[in-house]
């Protein structure tokens, strides 16, 4: 394994093809339609950019789609063995408006944390706590109402699933906290990330198994890879403030790496699928992911942050056909026994 390396530069503020202030401002049609007043708190919660709440969704997706699969009786709204009482289309979208709260209520969090170092690094130097654009007080307000309307939604479901939120706000707490100790701060955002899968199978099935712990690994072993892709954008500025990453650690290394998180990841979807009963539907769509990884894998240039930036969010798709492919697999099932 390659040592960090750590260049000794000026840190970098320009805006060059390779080196892109990528949350600077942006021209997104949300911020096209709303006054300029608004545009800080869009950029803020991160509304501009909408791949991280997809990124955080759809393990927990995942999670539900599986439990759905593995005991059909589930889609029965009125199954009090689960405590399930709403329709799936309600549980699916209660867990897609909780990713969108909790990872803007995250991104609120870490820029309050890390404003004094984002105004160090070319890519975070705009942020609006950082430029000074929204007050940490007005932020920490923002934050409480996030994390209420996100209370709200995590009440609605059983004891354990409330248990399981409760349990990953430490995590949350102190992933912003990490690169400043580790080189592996990419883990504790990945358990994070992976945390709802457990929550969407806790959801329908009110308990843990190891099936439900090969979707969380998945999701795991998903995220290291994705978000170590992202970490490379930051590596020299990261070096010279004395911040750490697994982009830093991993070095030339990182493709081998990759191909491990990813092998891991797709490997414990097959076992999932296998084991709640996935048909031929559900493994096509995965041998459709593996292509997708081992493009991402094959065609990254470290050392290009654009590059980085399309690799990592088109695990947007990564995320999508895993889910079209339980979601398909599921419908067959239930038309096929109903």
């Amino acid at each position: 394994m390659n040592k960090p390396q750590h260049p000794k530069k000026a840190l970098s503020t320009s805006t060059s093809p390779n080196k892109q202030a990528y949350d600077g401002h942006t021209n997104s049609l949300l911020q096209a339609l709303l006054p300029a007043s608004a545009d800080p708190y869009i950029r803020l919660l991160r509304l501009d950019r909408p791949i991280g709440t997809w990124l955080l969704a759809w393990p927990a997706l995942w999670g539900l789609g599986f439990a759905y699969r593995s005991d059909l009786s589930l889609f029965t709204p009125t199954n009090e063995s689960y405590n399930v009482t709403w329709s799936p289309m309600i549980i699916f979208g209660l867990f897609l408006l909780g990713a969108f709260l909790m990872r803007s209520a995250g991104c609120v969090f870490n820029d309050i944390v890390d404003r004094k170092i984002d105004a160090q690094v070319a890519r975070t130097k705009h942020r609006p706590i950082a430029d000074g654009s929204i007050s940490v007080k007005s932020a920490l307000v923002i934050l409480a109402i996030l994390l209420s309307g996100a209370l709200l939604i995590l009440i609605q479901f059983n004891h354990l699933t409330i248990q399981l939120g409760a349990a990953i706000l430490l995590p949350i707490a102190l992933y912003p906290f990490m690169k400043r100790i580790t080189y592996w701060p990419q883990a504790m955002l990945a358990l994070c990330f992976s945390w709802g899968a457990l929550m969407g199978w806790a959801a329908l099935k009110g308990s843990l198994d190891w099936t439900a712990l090969l979707i969380g690994l998945a999701a795991f072993t998903w995220t290291m890879g994705f978000d170590t892709i992202y970490a490379h954008q930051d590596k020299e500025d990261d070096a010279i403030i004395a911040m750490k990453s697994t982009a830093l650690k991993f070095g030339a290394s990182t493709k081998k790496w990759l191909t491990f998180f990813y092998a891991v990841t797709l490997i414990s979807l097959f076992a999932v699928g296998w084991l709640v009963g996935a048909k031929l539907l559900f493994f096509t769509f995965l041998a459709m992911a593996n292509l997708h990884a081992t493009w991402q894998i094959t065609t990254l240039n470290i050392d290009n942050p654009a590059n980085c930036l399309t690799r990592f969010r088109s695990n947007g798709i990564f995320g999508l056909m895993i889910f079209v492919g339980i979601m398909t697999d599921l419908g067959f099932a239930y038309l096929l026994t109903h």
